[in-house]
């Protein structure tokens, strides 16, 4: 397939042209900032709030639970750049400045076809990930995914089609398949938590819910029964009276 490009009046191609002009009259040392921000940053920027979200859903009630929750996250992104490698074989869209002559491109030599964008596919995927198992880390995680998709336009290196096909991958993977994954997921950080690495998905001190089987989990029965033991012997009294 030749690519998505028409010949004529082109919305995709007027947006990018906007965009990207922005990078043309900017100073040196912010297309320098956007080239890092967008090709590096923001996806180190999603790798620590995953960290941030996990340190937080270790300690709290059904830990194991919410943890898998987040593991979620990045798994979602790696399945959405594997479904990307058939479409954009598939499609086989140049990249746009190989196309359209004038554009300031920041980081030149990409030579893979542009849709759909990994970028965009990769940080859509952990945001909404994060928003099915935490609401507030999951906003942050979509804004800095839309923050990447402006990027890979004011780069130069991508149509907005291309982010957005890749905003819709992401999502969909992330969401079609969470009811899946929770199913899998869920069982494994169960038995982690009964495991020499319960620190992984409960901190140090934190008990147990309902089901977990975690050691706090045996202790609050034997204690449960220390404490009706007097109980049954007060009975016993009375009825022997």
């Amino acid at each position: 397939m030749a690519g998505l490009a028409f010949e004529g009046p082109n919305p995709d191609v007027d947006v990018l042209d906007g965009i990207n002009g922005l990078a043309k009259d900017a100073p040196h040392w912010v297309n320098k900032a956007m080239e890092y921000i967008g090709e590096y940053g923001l996806i180190a920027a999603l790798a620590v709030l995953c960290l941030v979200a996990w340190w937080s859903a270790r300690r709290k009630p059904g830990a194991p639970s919410a943890v898998a929750g987040l593991v979620w996250a990045p798994l979602a992104a790696g399945l959405a750049l594997l479904a990307n490698i058939p479409i954009r074989g598939f499609v086989e869209r140049p990249r746009p400045f190989k196309d359209h002559a004038g554009l300031e491109v920041l980081i030149p030599g990409k030579s893979d076809f542009s849709f759909v964008s990994d970028h965009a596919t990769l940080t859509m995927a952990v945001g909404v990930g994060l928003f099915v198992a935490h609401r507030k880390y999951g906003l942050i995680g979509i804004a800095l995914a839309l923050a990447e998709g402006f990027c890979r336009v004011y780069m130069g290196v991508h149509y907005p089609t291309d982010v957005i096909g890749g905003f819709a991958l992401g999502t969909a993977v992330a969401l079609l398949l969470a009811p899946l994954a929770q199913a899998l997921l869920v069982p494994l950080m169960t038995a982690i938590g009964r495991s020499k690495l319960a620190w992984l998905v409960r901190a140090p001190g934190v008990e147990a819910a309902d089901g977990d089987g975690g050691p706090g989990e045996g202790s609050r029965v034997v204690a449960a029964g220390a404490g009706m033991a007097p109980g049954h012997k007060e009975r016993d009294k009375d009825l022997a009276a």
